[in-house]
């Protein structure tokens, strides 16, 4: 090594340096719900009964992988949505490939765990869902990711049930929201990715969300204490989730571009009246 030079790189300080997702740009974005206690309250929300299959096997929808958003983004606002929500999540991102992994040998496979926020329209997401799909438009404007990537080794003296004993919380404006902890999980991450990669492959920076922890969202709150006391979210709102260990999501609300088009045919304007390609005389 020359004399002068050092065998580090430069460090920046972490309070002036803007942070970026940790993965940017994954493969794929499978969320699940393996919290019980959102299961249950979420669903009484919209006004259904928990399948006796969610007890049975883990279930997951695919997310948006174009729309990941770092630590401290700017979150845009669904477009033509009234009830905008934060999902207060974390996330293992897969180190190594895998197919058909079995659960005992599944947590090899992470590289470590994030928080995730998975921002959810409630009034698109409820449309949708009705059909028998989804959510689609409902969930696929932002998802947040940060603020750190934590390796399972660092975690392991807080593990405790299928999780890890370490305190999840969200606030609006600097209010309290959502209290929670990861030990909560009725369905662990080595169950979810083992479910994950049957019959395919999870790859390197595919990213697997546990779903919204109990009082993680404003649905739940909302159904609980009243939406008076606990509002949609609107541009100029601060949220903040944090997770012990993992770091904060701190992001700014701001409204949406326009649409381009109506959502619905009902709601489109009628088309103007052709006319005949004839040249008239």
């Amino acid at each position: 090594m020359t004399s002068g030079t050092s065998a580090h790189p430069p460090t920046l300080p972490a309070e002036t340096t803007p942070l970026l997702a940790p993965v940017p740009d994954p493969p794929s974005v499978r969320d699940f719900m393996a919290f019980e206690n959102h299961v249950v309250t979420s669903h009484a929300a919209f006004g259904v009964e928990v399948s006796p299959v969610w007890y049975e096997q883990p279930v997951f929808y695919f997310s948006n992988p174009a729309a990941i958003l770092g630590p401290e983004d700017e979150v845009p606002m669904a477009p033509g949505t009234a009830r905008w929500d934060f999902e207060l999540e974390v996330a293992a991102v897969v180190g190594r490939t895998g197919a058909d992994v079995h659960p005992d040998r599944a947590e090899e496979h992470v590289a470590g765990y994030v928080v995730l926020c998975d921002w959810s329209a409630r009034d698109l997401q409820a449309t949708e869902t009705a059909v028998g799909l989804g959510p689609a438009k409902g969930k696929d404007t932002a998802t947040s990711l940060g603020a750190w990537l934590v390796t399972p080794d660092e975690l392991e003296p807080h593990r405790k049930g299928r999780g890890y004993d370490l305190r999840m919380s969200a606030s609006v404006n600097g209010l309290p929201y959502s209290d929670g902890t990861w030990a909560d999980l009725s369905w662990s991450f080595a169950e979810m990715l083992s479910y994950a990669s049957r019959g395919t492959r999870v790859r390197p920076g595919d990213i697997i969300g546990s779903g919204t922890v109990g009082t993680g969202c404003i649905l739940e709150l909302g159904l609980t204490h009243g939406e008076a006391a606990f509002p949609w979210l609107r541009p100029g709102d601060e949220v903040t989730l944090e997770i012990e260990q993992l770091g904060a999501i701190r992001s700014l609300i701001r409204s949406s571009a326009p649409p381009v088009s109506p959502a619905n045919r009902a709601a489109a304007p009628e088309p103007p009246p052709r006319t005949s390609g004839r040249a008239r005389g």
